[in-house]
């Protein structure tokens, strides 16, 4: 199903789950699928990319990450929550990345219960030859978008994710 179909599910389908289910508020029950499909659109839409450039969506995002630390290194749970990908998968995807030569782990220094991960040589050039390979499919992914909607989006969604927070917590504190 394309986006065009989905958007029109949304609309079909909310109102009559909003009348079926008289508690449940339609303005964020429309949200919460919106960014459902966006969030799987993005996926669909870059996915084929990363494959073509032998790499997962997240495995490019750890190594930029890298390449963007003070210190050229972070730790696997560090990467793990600014990744968005659960303790498991980092540990497969710094599996991975490790196989392929772009990354090395070792022990911290000073607390050897811990990991350092830092890019090797390969993976900064990997990385370097990414960039200008994913320039284009980003500026299309949102080409619809002119620049003031594309600012707003992003005011709008970091918003939504303190509220996130926010609201997790409060919710935290009533269970």
């Amino acid at each position: 199903m394309n986006g065009f179909q989905q958007l029109s599910k949304v609309a079909s389908t909310t109102p009559r789950m909003v009348a079926a289910l008289p508690g449940l508020p339609m303005d964020g029950t429309v949200m919460v699928r919106l960014l459902r499909i966006a969030g799987a659109g993005v996926s669909d839409f870059f996915e084929p990319v990363f494959r073509a450039l032998d790499l997962s969506e997240n495995s490019f995002h750890v190594l930029c990450l890298l390449v963007a630390s003070e210190d050229g290194q972070a730790s696997p749970s560090d990467l793990s929550e600014m990744v968005g990908t659960s303790r498991s998968n980092m540990t497969r995807i710094l599996e991975q990345l490790e196989g392929d030569g772009w990354i090395a782990r070792e022990t911290a220094r000073r607390d050897a219960r811990r990991q350092v991960v830092s890019l090797t040589e390969a993976g900064r050039r990997k990385v370097n030859d990414t960039v200008p390979r994913l320039a284009d499919p980003i500026e299309r992914a949102f080409s619809d978008l002119d620049a003031d909607e594309l600012s707003l989006l992003g005011k709008l969604l970091s918003k939504l994710i303190v509220s996130f927070d926010k609201s997790a917590q409060a919710v935290g504190k009533v269970a």
